[in-house]
């Protein structure tokens, strides 16, 4: 039952907090997830059971062929510690930001996270719907109620582009469960069971109606649009939790079930994904350029960063898988802390915009200091965790294209000039005068040093969380291959 815990506490977590409110309501939540976090890492160690480390499966709607089935491998393991760890971070990083309904929103961020954590252990397609549509609400109450000037507008988009993309997942799973109906006579809804289902011409739609679904979430170059603006509205732990954990679930979702349920179709389609996630990492490197506003540049490195993961699932071999889920995590670590800096300057600045920042170094020495450090992790610096990451996805895609990985290591060059750009604006140059600012205090040096520590651990002794993900890589690799798929390259 460690699974269904996994998922309860949060939700458990978040009724009590909102109650609450105040000061004890963020004890609540830190309580919870700590409680969580424990469990998960239980699981960590654990003799794996045939393919999962941990499996639930209790009936829920056995009619229908819909269960509610729970499962955790190497892979979704390492997606629920991070999930869990941003969550602490992330009730940290917002403990002075948010004064008003201070119980409502911890509800809210306590469901999100709860929403995400179903996405990384649903094994049953009916189930997995429920915790992506779960995780949606929240979160546009998270920007629109504590957001910034246009939170209403920037959460109004957030929920029209992942609500209509994951109505075309939902006809996409349906297409599936009816195909494998009319092939077996069983109606069901499970992921195992439906692993090698053949939907002949149909497959090809089928894919891209989950393609989408993931793409803008990803979010893929062209499914974007929606992304800067959430991110720039949110308030800090919005930030955090989009850019570290919802932005995963569309890459998680490629890799778990896309990919294996039409293997074929997505070998069709890989030339076409690939050269996408080649053209996100320029594209979204000029754009952070192109901005002044310093929530928004980061917002557009995002896009940047993921199209390296897009490009490496798609590359389907094991150098680019294990490089595109190191990629993920450490790109949560970075971004979400780069973030946290963007939230804390703007709390004591009262702006984001660049030409309105300099000289900060001389007041905020720590702050500083921690934001040449994310800087330096966002440009891929060789001894942390994102340059394991992007370098794995480079040397993998480059056995599948050499021109198209050619192009996405331009996009390294923009990383370093817009991560440059970010330091040398606000924390260098004349200091306007009179100018005052409280550098960081203990609170926030704790956040921020946590995402040091992991990204330095994951930059000089990868292997741990190489060796967790590869065997479910291996399987998911294999069960492409089965059935005349994507082949490992």
């Amino acid at each position: 039952m460690t699974l269904l815990a996994l998922i309860a506490i949060p939700l458990a977590g978040g009724l009590l907090a909102w109650p609450a409110g105040g000061r004890l309501a963020r004890w609540i939540c830190l309580a919870a997830l700590g409680v969580d976090l424990g469990l998960a890492l239980t699981l960590w160690r654990a003799p794996a059971a045939g393919p999962w480390i941990a499996e639930l499966e209790l009936p829920w709607f056995p009619r229908f062929g819909v269960g509610f089935h729970l499962g955790v491998d190497g892979l979704s393991l390492l997606m629920v510690v991070l999930t869990l760890l941003l969550g602490i971070l992330s009730v940290l990083a917002s403990w002075t930001e948010i004064r008003e309904r201070v119980g409502f929103f911890h509800f809210n961020l306590m469901w999100i996270l709860a929403g995400i954590l179903g996405v990384f252990l649903a094994l049953d397609l009916f189930l997995f719907y429920f915790f992506w549509e779960l995780m949606l609400v929240p979160m546009y109450f998270l920007i629109g109620i504590w957001g910034h000037e246009k939170r209403i507008y920037a959460a109004l988009k957030f929920f029209i582009f992942t609500q209509a993309s994951g109505l075309l997942m939902l006809l996409a799973i349906l297409g599936l469960v009816f195909a494998h109906r009319a092939q077996t006579g069983v109606m069901t809804f499970d992921y195992v069971d439906l692993l090698g289902t053949s939907a002949g011409d149909l497959s090809i739609w089928l894919l891209l109606g989950f393609f989408v679904a993931f793409a803008v979430k990803l979010p893929m170059v062209g499914l974007h649009t929606w992304l800067p603006d959430a991110h720039t509205e949110a308030p800090t732990a919005g930030s955090v939790i989009l850019a570290g954990l919802l932005l995963k679930t569309g890459a998680y979702g490629l890799l778990r079930f896309a990919l294996p349920l039409f293997p074929e179709a997505s070998r069709d389609l890989a030339p076409a994904a690939m050269a996408l996630g080649a053209a996100g990492v320029i594209y979204g490197a000029v754009l952070a350029f192109a901005q002044t506003d310093l929530k928004r540049l980061v917002a557009y490195s995002s896009v940047s960063h993921l199209g390296f993961v897009l490009l490496g699932i798609f590359a389907w071999n094991e150098l680019a898988l294990q490089g595109a889920v190191m990629t993920m995590i450490c790109h949560g670590l970075s971004t979400g802390a780069l973030f946290v800096l963007v939230g804390q300057l703007k709390e004591r600045l009262h702006t984001r915009d660049l030409a309105a920042m300099g000289g900060l170094a001389e007041l905020a020495p720590r702050m500083a200091a921690l934001a040449i450090f994310f800087a330096m992790a966002s440009l891929g610096l060789p001894g942390l965790g994102n340059f394991v990451g992007e370098f794995l996805v480079l040397l993998g895609s480059f056995k599948a294209s050499v021109a198209i990985t050619a192009v996405a290591t331009v996009g390294l060059v923009g990383a370093t000039i817009y991560s440059l750009w970010i330091v040398q604006k606000a924390f260098h140059g004349p200091l306007e005068e009179g100018r005052t600012l409280t550098d960081l205090g203990a609170r926030e040096v704790f956040v921020l040093g946590a995402m040091v520590v992991a990204l330095v651990w994951l930059g000089l002794w990868p292997q741990p969380v190489l060796e967790t993900a590869e065997p479910a890589l291996a399987a998911l690799r294999d069960l492409a291959a089965a059935t005349g798929g994507l082949a490992m390259r």
